[in-house]
């Protein structure tokens, strides 16, 4: 074989970045930069998100089992950025960035309202694979800019400029 052994870590890429916004039981809500994610089932439709159990959002997903994923643009890096580096225990990292944040139509967690995406999402399973907990969230509802709408309602992704 004329190929050469490469690192195994994360090595299925590229990734997508994105913005996982959850709520507590106490009713605080934040969000974190997460990594592994990716769909898992079309009919229902599911998504799974990696989360480290040592996170803050680890046990807000956990206690209220939902979450939603937020797909960000790079109008939203500096967002991302933020909210990616700073924990949540410290400070509301969404009131400190100036995160426009609005109410889940269908689950008790915060929609990013900047970023072009918005997938709301109630926990149906999760698996430990490792170093994070995979949650299989299926999907309640799909909220994205009008603009980004192909006439049959799917999204023309090739009009988002993803991070």
């Amino acid at each position: 074989m004329k190929k050469a052994n490469a690192n195994m870590k994360s090595c299925l890429q590229p990734a997508p970045k994105i913005l996982v916004s959850c709520r507590g039981a106490d009713g605080k809500s934040n969000a974190l930069a997460v990594a592994y994610c990716g769909n898992c089932s079309y009919a229902p439709p599911m998504v799974m998100v990696g989360i480290v159990p040592s996170r803050y959002s680890y046990h807000m997903v956990k206690e209220t089992k939902c979450f939603v994923v937020n797909l960000v643009g790079v109008e939203q890096k500096e967002m991302f950025d933020y909210l990616g580096s700073h924990s949540g225990r410290d400070e509301d990292k969404l009131a400190k960035c100036g995160a426009a944040v609005a109410e889940g139509e269908k689950v008790n967690a915060p929609i990013l309202e900047d970023c072009p995406v918005n997938i709301e999402c109630s926990v149906v399973d999760s698996i430990m694979t490792g170093s994070h907990e995979m949650f299989i969230g299926k999907v309640e509802a799909v909220h994205c800019e009008k603009s980004l709408l192909k006439e049959n309602g799917d999204i023309d992704f090739s009009k988002i400029n993803l991070l």
